[in-house]
């Protein structure tokens, strides 16, 4: 199966699709063969992004917890140059920022023209981690829906590239990857606790996740959704989605200054 694009209104039944599937693949090592050629066409792509300074490309990751939105970033991100990429973590919102609406911090993080900015949680927490803990009553989140796809046609229409990626992990799966994270010293700092907790609203957040792809997924900012039960198999969808993304913004170096085949440096 490959990556799941949402059309505009269209349900979805998260239940249904397979977080296991491989697609074509029967192992990883030839997807990890053509994972290292598409990280080194991203890392082109981005060069030229930076140097003609006319798009932006904002990138959106969201997941249960333990559903990999770090190592994505670690693994998709290896080719390019930092200078041109910037990560925002969204954690729970300061005092200053509970002061604003819900939209002010997003705005603030969103990439210039020129760069790649990456989400790690994002706006979508209060249609999701909000709508599952009644932190605000219904009639103020069922009206975010609006907003945040205003906000991204705002984005959309002043040149910034939206992709949106779920990364779908089963129930057993979160469980082993909290195990590891228990079982091995390097990985205990990653350990929470109240991870326990947000485990036992699963349902509940499989919901709200479907109702936000169902309402938030325009042709402008779509939703993609990823089988990322096998890292590698993630890794390659989210990688030729976004090659195809900056492909398709047809991206030219600015032309350079005239004089420059007679000038000689002495």
């Amino acid at each position: 199966m490959p990556i799941i694009k949402v059309k505009p209104g269209q349900k979805i039944k998260l239940a249904k699709i397979n977080p296991a599937d491989t697609g074509a693949f029967d192992d990883k090592g030839q997807a990890k063969k053509q994972l290292k050629k598409n990280i080194e066409r991203m890392a082109e792509l981005q060069n030229i992004l930076y140097a003609e300074g006319r798009h932006a490309l904002l990138i959106v990751l969201q997941a249960m917890d333990a559903g990999g939105k770090d190592g994505t970033i670690r693994s998709i991100m290896s080719g390019v140059n930092p200078q041109g990429v910037g990560v925002t973590s969204f954690k729970k919102p300061t005092e200053a920022e509970l002061a604003h609406d819900f939209l002010w911090r997003i705005h603030q993080a969103v990439p210039a023209q020129g760069m790649i900015g990456i989400f790690n949680r994002s706006h979508y927490e209060d249609v999701l981690v909000v709508r599952v803990h009644n932190l605000v009553p219904r009639a103020i989140w069922q009206t975010r829906y609006d907003h945040i796809n205003n906000f991204e046609k705002l984005l959309s229409e002043n040149g910034v590239t939206i992709l949106k990626f779920y990364l779908h992990i089963s129930q057993d799966e979160q469980k082993e990857r909290f195990q590891a994270r228990l079982d091995q010293p390097h990985k205990r700092w990653k350990f929470n606790p109240a991870d326990l907790e947000e485990r036992a609203y699963w349902n509940d957040y499989m919901r709200a996740f479907e109702v936000a792809f169902e309402k938030c997924s325009p042709e402008y900012a779509p939703w993609h959704i990823v089988p990322a039960n096998n890292k590698w198999y993630r890794n390659l969808l989210i990688s030729e989605t976004i090659i195809k993304a900056l492909e398709e913004l047809n991206l030219k170096y600015p032309k350079p200054a005239e004089g420059l085949d007679d000038l000689v440096i002495e």
